[in-house]
């Protein structure tokens, strides 16, 4: 299993979306084996809806080719966010 880190830009929200999503479609399609990515928010102090939307898919579509995908070095805003959404129940966070 191949393991891609991404690096989440400073604000991630609508904007970005689309570029995250083709971006995890690319190293899905490309790849013979399973892919799993770790997203690295050490950057990043904004996520909004379409974000975390983005996100779950990605997550949905990497599980079904045996992948995954892990959170690591979310900052205290963007933490609460994904457990106000009780997201932190589905991901992994390192």
């Amino acid at each position: 299993m191949r393991e891609i880190v991404i690096k989440m830009p400073e604000i991630f929200s609508v904007e970005e979306a689309a570029h995250f999503r083709e971006t995890v479609r690319e190293h899905l399609n490309s790849s013979p084996d399973a892919v799993s990515f770790l997203l690295d928010f050490s950057e990043c102090s904004f996520i909004d809806s379409t974000g975390l939307g983005v996100i779950v898919s990605s997550y949905k579509k990497s599980v079904e080719g045996g992948g995954g995908i892990k959170l690591k070095s979310l900052n205290a805003n963007v933490r609460k966010v994904f457990e106000l959404t009780r997201l932190t129940n589905v991901f992994e966070m390192l």
